[in-house]
C-alpha cells in the first residue's frame, strides 16, 4: 500500500491533470491527487499526494507559494502568458525604479481580477471553455494575498527603458501570476504578459528536492519510491508524538477522542502527532481543554 507524498518537479507542456495520470500509470495506484493547478507551460515544484495522503490536498493548496515568473512588457494576450493569441501592443516608456514602485501597488491582501483562460466556473461553466467557445462572462475580483515581490533581473533597450523582467513572487493561495504580470503593465502605463513561470516552492516543498516522473518511475523499477516519498507522518514532523497505550488501540484506530489516562505523557501543544502502541501512524489530533480530551482533526490510516 502506497500512501505518502511525492515532490515532483512538473517539465513544461503536462498540466497537473497529466502529472497525476502519468503517477497512476507508473505506480498502478489510482488514489493519487494534486496539491493546486500548473499551467501547461509552468515548471517546478507540485506535491502529489498518495493514498491516505489525498486528504492533505487541501491543507498543501493553501500553504505560501513563491514564484519566479519573467514578465514581457508591451504585449498582451488573450491568456495573458505568451502562449495566447496577442491582442495589444504598447510602447514601454518605464524603467527599473518605476517598475520597482509598482511592487507596493500590488503587495498585501488585494482583489485580482482573475484571467478568462482559467478554471473557474461561472453559472457551472469554466472561463477557459467559455473563452475557448468565443464567449465572456462576467468575473469578479477575487480577494488574494501577495507578501512580497522582489525584482531579479531585467532586459532593457539601447534607453534604457524595460523590455523584460524576472521577478520572485510570495504570495497565498489562488493568486494568479499571470493576472499579476498583466496588473503590473497596466499600473506602469503599458500592457504586459507573462513569459515564463517557475514554482520554487509551495509549503515545506522546494525545488531542489523535486524529482520527475522519470525519476519516480526508475525509483519504482528499482524497488525504491521510499527514495522519492515523503511519509504523511513526516510532512507533521513539527508536532510532537502521542502514542496510544496498547489497551486502547483500537479507540485511535476508530478516530475516537482520546484521554489523558489512555495515551503516553506527552509535551503540551495544541496539535499531535498520533500514533497507535504498535508505531502506526493514524492522524492528527489536537487537545480541548473544556473537555480535557485530545480529539481528531484528521485521520490518515492506511488504504
Amino acid at each position: 500500500m502506497i500512501n505518502g507524498i511525492i515532490n515532483i518537479y512538473k517539465e513544461e507542456g503536462f498540466t497537473s491533470h497529466d502529472v497525476v495520470a502519468k503517477l497512476r500509470g507508473i505506480l498502478h495506484f489510482k488514489h493519487i491527487g494534486h496539491t493546486g493547478t500548473l499551467d501547461p507551460m509552468a515548471t517546478g515544484v507540485l506535491p502529489v499526494c498518495i493514498g491516505s495522503a489525498t486528504k492533505l490536498c487541501d491543507m498543501e493548496t493553501a500553504k505560501t507559494k513563491i514564484y519566479e515568473a519573467e514578465v514581457l512588457f508591451g504585449t498582451a494576450t488573450d491568456t495573458e502568458d505568451i502562449t495566447g493569441k496577442v491582442i495589444k501592443t504598447l510602447p514601454v516608456n518605464c524603467d527599473e525604479e518605476q517598475l520597482k514602485s509598482s511592487f507596493k501597488a500590488f503587495t498585501g491582501d488585494i482583489m485580482q481580477m482573475p484571467p478568462m483562460y482559467s478554471a473557474i466556473k461561472v453559472e457551472g461553466k469554466k472561463l477557459y471553455e467559455l473563452a475557448r467557445a468565443g464567449k465572456t462572462a462576467e468575473v469578479a475580483k477575487r480577494p488574494v494575498t501577495i507578501h512580497s515581490i522582489e525584482l531579479l533581473d531585467t532586459v532593457k533597450d539601447e534607453k534604457d527603458l524595460l523590455k523584460e523582467a524576472r521577478i520572485r513572487i510570495t504570495c497565498g493561495k489562488g493568486t494568479y501570476i499571470r493576472s499579476l504580470c498583466r496588473d503590473l503593465g497596466e499600473e506602469l502605463g503599458t500592457c504586459a504578459c507573462m513569459k515564463s513561470l517557475v514554482r520554487m516552492k509551495t509549503g515545506r516543498f522546494e525545488i531542489e528536492s523535486a524529482v520527475t516522473l522519470s525519476e519516480v518511475a526508475k525509483a519504482a523499477g528499482e524497488d525504491r519510491l521510499s527514495d522519492v516519498i515523503l511519509p504523511i507522518d513526516e510532512y507533521f514532523n513539527e508536532y510532537p508524538v502521542l502514542s496510544t497505550k496498547e489497551e486502547f488501540d483500537k479507540l485511535v484506530r476508530n478516530g475516537n477522542p482520546l484521554r489523558k489516562r489512555e495515551v503516553t505523557t506527552c509535551v503540551d501543544s495544541t496539535f499531535y502527532r498520533v500514533y497507535d502502541s504498535c508505531g502506526d501512524f493514524c492522524g492528527i489530533y489536537f487537545f480541548d481543554p473544556a473537555d480535557n480530551k485530545y480529539k481528531p482533526e484528521k485521520m490518515f490510516l492506511s488504504m
